[in-house]
């Protein structure tokens, strides 16, 4: 009989662990369906709206989804008045075309004045391809920390230049750099 009662002993064991396994696969599925409840709970509710006069506050948290639906907006906004002054810049100045002085002076001055259009014109491409590179960091949830630190880069610098890459103290070492580099 010593026998039989060892067998059933194992037996039992085996039923133990298997119960537990069960036990941890039902815990893991029933997590993932808390995950996936969470997530369409969260897609329900839509995308957060903020009013036109809505300004981020240091009181909340930083880089909240206020504070980022803020920034894109604002980006957004900055980057269609920049198109549509670059659109109007290049219009108006290839009308001028038509107008060639026989004087050398008002030659000489109509280029140094397209010149300079253009040279403002390719500074707004430049400032339009970083507001781009900031709409992909607010996606990417990357926006409003140093790419360098990591650190927050404020809530005031951002309001001030929304395409900040980089806390001051990080930005101020960036030109250092470059100028040293520029005197090699």
């Amino acid at each position: 009989m010593a026998k039989t009662s060892k067998v059933k002993k194992k037996v039992v064991k085996a039923k133990n662990k298997t119960a537990s396994k069960n036990k941890t696969k039902t815990a893991a599925k029933t997590s993932t369906v808390k995950t996936t409840v969470a997530k369409t709970k969260e897609t329900i509710k839509g995308p957060i709206k903020i009013s036109k006069t809505y300004i981020p506050k240091d009181t909340e948290k930083y880089m909240c989804e206020k504070h980022k639906v803020f920034f894109r907006m604002k980006l957004q906004e900055w980057k269609k008045d920049l198109v549509k002054a670059n659109n109007e810049a290049l219009y108006n100045g290839s009308l001028d075309d038509n107008s060639i002085s026989a004087d050398i002076v008002d030659q000489a001055s109509s280029y140094t004045d397209k010149n300079v259009e253009m040279k403002a014109i390719n500074r707004q491409i430049k400032l339009i391809s970083e507001i781009d590179k900031a709409l992909a960091r607010i996606r990417e949830d990357t926006y409003g920390y140093c790419l360098d630190t990591a650190e927050p880069i404020g809530l005031k610098r951002l309001m001030a230049r929304p395409v900040a890459k980089y806390t001051i103290a990080a930005q101020e070492k960036h030109e250092k750099d470059e100028k040293v580099h520029a005197d090699d």
